[in-house]
């Protein structure tokens, strides 16, 4: 390898680790939660064993006999040396102790109530209604609600219960049981399963298409082609003015449009004259929502497609126009024959990474709508946000919402190829004829 070469590699060294850090690991990271169960109630690390009501819940849905269900369910209370000295701990009387364990050791009473009554008999009884209910707990004997560290300790404290389970059963407890994350490809089930996904794709392409097919591709076509033929005073005025959505803070930004749409804004003052009734536009309806939505976003997108395509329409020598002209050319005839040609790769360009970019977007309709009204315009990105990041639940659904995450990437890479065989990326990029 040559000293050049080296240096190369060198100086490209500390973008290559960032790319690494900041792109690659990320999208391998997020790849890697798809196919975990992790959440908020699962937490990121180890989890515990722990019979939940919700956890019998699950086990009645997973086809567990509900005798059995019951039996895992039910509390004992056992007077054995366990329970005698967890009581002697708890401060119960030394001689309600020593009668306990010399007169009625191995004794068992199936509730509370059978169990209170009988203290209520011992010679050496609890001496009033406090002491009474103070010596009860100590006794209680169950496997509901209790935390257990390792699947062995849970395992035990199942066998112990007298609870008889085979192999299959005792999975199925212990599956349910477990408060912490697990390796699982169900997010992708629940995924494909959810009516609400094919609503969710079918909102995202709505959204991504009309924004880049009115403004993003279409407006930004029509700013630069108009800015070109303008004086060159008014045309960079024009492009300047179409900047400012750009630059301008989204959160501002939003709430100028929050100010044009809602009940007491500009459009309804505007409109009350003509007999129209107030309302928020931006959640009266799905249409008026979407209408808003489209708007909001493509008035940023413009910009960056009219800046590149006014640049590159710069870029195509000046004599194509002069002989278009003088073959008799009109300014139409310059833009279909011309122009456009030329502005293929621009384009590509221009659409590619806008359906990127829209693909992921969804801080403005977050500010705009939430997703509302409904879910009308919860677009895939906001679900995905929503899903792991802010759950009305309050319990973020991290690998769900990595998965959602992961099927966007998939969606971006097949969109992105299919523009490369739509735009003919092959012949753009081949060597032109002059030099073959």
């Amino acid at each position: 390898m040559s000293s050049s070469a080296r240096l190369g590699l060198l100086m490209l060294a500390p973008a290559a680790i960032v790319v690494a850090l900041l792109f690659v690991a990320p999208a391998i990271l997020t790849g890697v939660f798809s196919f975990t169960s992790m959440t908020t109630a699962t937490g990121i690390t180890g989890g515990a064993w722990q019979l939940t009501s919700e956890a019998m819940g699950r086990l009645r849905s997973a086809g567990l006999a509900a005798a059995t269900v019951d039996a895992l369910a039910a509390e004992h209370y056992r007077i054995d040396e366990t329970t005698l000295a967890t009581a002697a701990d708890a401060g119960v009387a030394a001689a309600t102790i020593e009668e306990l364990r010399t007169r009625h050791g191995g004794e068992t009473f199936d509730n509370r109530r059978d169990f209170e009554r009988f203290l209520k008999g011992l010679a050496a009884k609890p001496a009033n209604v406090a002491a009474l209910k103070a010596a009860v707990p100590p006794f209680r004997v169950s496997i509901v609600n209790v935390r257990y560290e390792t699947a062995a300790a849970f395992d035990a404290a199942v066998a112990g219960s007298g609870v008889a389970l085979d192999a299959a059963a005792r999975d199925l407890v212990g599956r349910e049981a477990y408060t912490g994350w697990r390796w699982t490809t169900a997010n992708y089930g629940r995924l494909a399963a959810s009516p609400e996904t094919l609503a969710r794709l079918g909102r995202t392409l709505l959204y991504v298409a009309s924004t880049i097919l009115f403004f993003n591709v279409g407006f930004a076509l029509v700013l630069a082609i108009a800015t070109y033929y303008l004086p060159k005073g008014p045309g960079a005025a024009v492009r300047a003015f179409w900047l400012i959505p750009r630059v301008m803070p989204v959160v501002l930004y939003v709430m100028l449009w929050k100010w044009l749409a809602w009940d007491g804004g500009f459009l309804s003052t505007v409109l009350a004259p003509l007999g129209v009734a107030p309302r928020n536009w931006l959640l009266d309806s799905p249409v008026n929502a979407w209408i808003f939505i489209v708007l909001i976003n493509g008035f940023i997108g413009a910009s960056m497609g009219m800046i590149i395509f006014s640049s590159a329409i710069r870029a195509i020598p000046q004599p194509l126009f002069y002989a278009s002209a003088v073959d008799g050319a009109s300014t139409l005839q310059q833009v279909r024959h011309v122009i456009l040609p030329q502005l293929r790769w621009p384009i590509l360009f221009v659409t590619s990474y806008q359906t990127l970019s829209l693909l992921a977007s969804f801080q403005e309709i977050l500010l705009a709508t939430d997703g509302g009204p409904g879910s009308s315009t919860e677009v895939w990105a906001l679900a995905a946000y929503n899903t792991a990041l802010n759950s009305y639940t309050g319990n973020l659904q991290y690998g769900m919402g990595a998965t959602l995450a992961v099927v966007l990437v998939v969606v971006g890479i097949l969109v992105s190829l299919a523009y490369l065989r739509l735009f003919n990326f092959a012949a753009l990029v081949e060597r032109p004829r002059i030099e073959q």
